[in-house]
């Protein structure tokens, strides 16, 4: 007997079915109307239907979410932010329990269920970021899964001791670690890699770098990444985040660079921010490059920006990369959702049995339509739970 029947949804917009619900997972999907009666049905009233979203790149300790408004202030470089952040955090009590649960439930709002988030790891605050992390998804009863990315935002090896630090995050169950702008910030490249590529060797985690850097200099790191991740055997398990540079570089330089990359099994993850260069993302897509899509910070001492809706990221990577046709809008919308599946760990994210019963439900035409509308969600389930209804928060 299902737990809950989700009955008369139309999953990518196609003809309606009923969702049989097991626990946690999607035990069996049938043709609308045939579902067996028994366990707590619940009408879907012909919306549209779409698996959960997937945040592949988030900081969910670092938000001021729900606390007074906080002016944005600091130079705007990637070391004057860190610099900002460093001296501001702790008066706002970053990081914090009540912020990140906030953030967390914003996420499940909009339908975000699943979560990959770097948490900052350094001198100040060691673990205790994780930590907070942590007790925040446990206060959701796990509604939303957050896999960890110890992050050393204040760099790794011009602070003696951050590895150290990512080595225990590693064995206490993070699942990767992460690097930052191993030439502007660390000021050697080499240093860096070798280190967080030990760490990940010998802990058997991935590993995310954020890269800033433009044009050569970005692209130099790339290829200091794909030849480490080659020489690692870390294939799937490396990821570039932001990587600004490759949307810079001359086209037999770009598309280099991406059949290196789908060769070595690297990964992307973007924010798809305004005023940056599109990414190739038609030839990453044809050499297997994972793109992750995410929201980075939401309102945090770096940018007052971000209100949490992964759909909406989607539809800035749509703008940004002038996507046009229904394949093309339905492609952003995978990226929010089933071709995320990786960054998280899954097999499978998607409407079919045996995935985890994360549904969306919204008032769409279609996915095109969902897409460059983002209406609001109706309904969310979560690990087959009720988390939004009618667009509110039940948890």
């Amino acid at each position: 007997m299902a737990d809950v029947i989700l009955t008369n949804v139309r999953p990518w917009g196609a003809a309606p079915v009923d969702i049989m619900v097991s626990g946690a997972e999607i035990r069996s999907v049938l043709p609308a109307g045939t579902a067996p009666d028994g366990g707590d049905r619940l009408d879907g009233r012909g919306l549209l239907a779409l698996p959960g979203f997937i945040n592949a790149h988030a900081h969910v300790d670092k938000s001021w979410w729900g606390k007074p408004w906080v002016s944005y202030g600091g130079e705007a470089t990637t070391q004057g932010r860190i610099s900002h952040e460093r001296a501001e955090r702790d008066a706002l009590g970053i990081p914090g329990m009540d912020p990140t649960v906030a953030v967390l439930r914003e996420f499940l709002r909009h339908g975000t269920t699943a979560v990959r988030s770097h948490v900052d790891v350094d001198l100040g605050v060691g673990l205790r970021g994780i930590e907070v992390v942590r007790e925040a998804v446990a206060a959701l009863d796990g509604a939303v899964d957050v896999e960890i990315v110890a992050f050393p935002q204040d760099g790794v090896v011009r602070r003696p001791g951050v590895l150290d630090l990512l080595d225990r995050a590693a064995a206490a169950g993070a699942t990767s670690i992460g690097g930052l702008d191993p030439a502007s910030i660390d000021r050697d490249p080499v240093a860096q890699l070798d280190g967080l590529f030990g760490i990940a060797e010998r802990r058997g985690v991935g590993l995310d770098i954020h890269l800033h850097d433009r044009g050569e200099l970005g692209a130099f790191q790339f290829e200091l990444i794909i030849d480490r991740t080659l020489r690692t055997g870390l294939g799937g398990r490396v990821t570039v985040s932001h990587g600004f540079a490759l949307g810079e570089l001359p086209a037999d330089r770009q598309r280099r660079l991406v059949e290196e990359c789908g060769r070595a099994g690297v990964s992307w993850a973007t924010v798809a921010p305004v005023r940056t260069a599109p990414l190739p993302w038609h030839g990453m897509r044809e050499h297997g490059v994972p793109i992750g899509l995410g929201t980075d910070g939401i309102r945090d001492l770096w940018s007052p920006y971000g209100d949490g809706d992964i759909l909406r990221v989607a539809l800035g990577f749509a703008r940004l990369h002038g996507l046009r046709t229904d394949e093309e809008l339905a492609h952003a919308v995978e990226l929010a959702t089933t071709r995320a599946a990786s960054f998280v760990h899954r097999g499978t994210h998607d409407i079919v049995a045996g995935a985890r019963a994360d549904i969306v439900l919204l008032d769409a035409e279609n996915v095109q339509d969902a897409l460059v509308r983002a209406p609001r969600r109706q309904l969310v389930l979560a690990g087959g739970r009720v988390a939004v209804q009618d667009g509110e928060l039940r948890l």
